[in-house]
């Protein structure tokens, strides 16, 4: 089917406009670095507090020629997918077990509430001397962020669930397993899909501060260690990679939502 004349029009703003948002979003990070990198050069910056973006590039390749900066990376990498993954998985599973028993639910709800205002580093102490300081307190610490914001996020998905569908599949003799899974859970797609977004942004600082605790590798601990040691390149070095990381990830799950969208269109 061929498009009309508006529809091509249209479609070629829209890719007009999206160019230029990434133009200027280039133009704003160039123009940044530029600045960032005359100021520290000129000493306006102290260079030794503020570095600059030629010092972090220069630590970020001689950790990379030393061969500790791919261990770091991949440390951290793979605390973020496990944490991810165990606390999206447990964050459904929960959700669900909410949503089918109410009382349970009204019960739980201002522990949950609780648990998600609770400042999790106070919590860091404890959780060194429960499960040890190594990659398990990471983890526990990271699913201490993740894991209450993906119940809450995915319950109120289901929640949003018309109960006029739930009534005419009752009508016809359904059960609950059966509206939970031709329903409730595809009609909360859009809403789990979110979560994940969510999700991998919360894993991300629980994992970081995780580090901060109790790793002895990682880029957190590469931030620490900068700091320990007061050279605030690596310090620099270690926030530009984990920025770096982070957007990677955070597209790669926009990526994957874009693609479970679309097939349910």
């Amino acid at each position: 089917m061929s498009m009309s004349a508006n529809q091509k029009k249209f479609l070629l703003k829209e890719k007009k406009n999206r160019r230029f948002v990434i133009f200027m979003q280039l133009l704003i990070i160039i123009t940044f670095l530029i600045l960032w990198e005359v100021l520290a050069n000129k000493k306006i910056l102290n260079p030794f507090i503020f570095s600059s973006p030629t010092r972090i590039c220069l630590t970020i390749k001689n950790l990379f020629i030393e061969g500790s900066l791919i261990s770091h990376i991949t440390t951290t990498l793979y605390e973020i997918f496990l944490a991810f993954f165990i606390g999206i998985s447990l964050g459904f599973l929960i959700a669900i077990l909410l949503y089918e028993i109410k009382t349970l639910a009204k019960i739980v709800d201002p522990f949950l509430t609780m648990l998600n205002s609770l400042p999790k580093v106070a919590l860091g102490p404890i959780i060194i001397i429960w499960v040890g300081a190594n990659t398990k307190a990471i983890i526990v610490m990271a699913l201490l962020i993740n894991l209450i914001v993906s119940i809450v996020n995915i319950y109120n998905g289901f929640l949003g669930t018309d109960e006029i569908k739930i009534k005419l599949l009752k009508s016809f003799g359904a059960s609950k397993i059966q509206i939970l899974r031709y329903l409730v859970i595809p009609g909360s797609k859009r809403t789990i899909i979110s979560s994940l977004k969510l999700n991998i942004s919360m894993t991300l600082i629980g994992v970081i501060m995780g580090e901060f605790l109790v790793s002895k590798k990682g880029i957190g601990y590469l931030i620490i260690y900068g700091t320990q040691v007061f050279n605030l390149n690596i310090v620099m070095a270690g926030i530009v990679i984990l920025i770096i990381l982070s957007f990677i990830i955070y597209e790669g799950v926009s990526l994957l939502e874009k693609k479970l969208l679309q097939g349910k269109n």
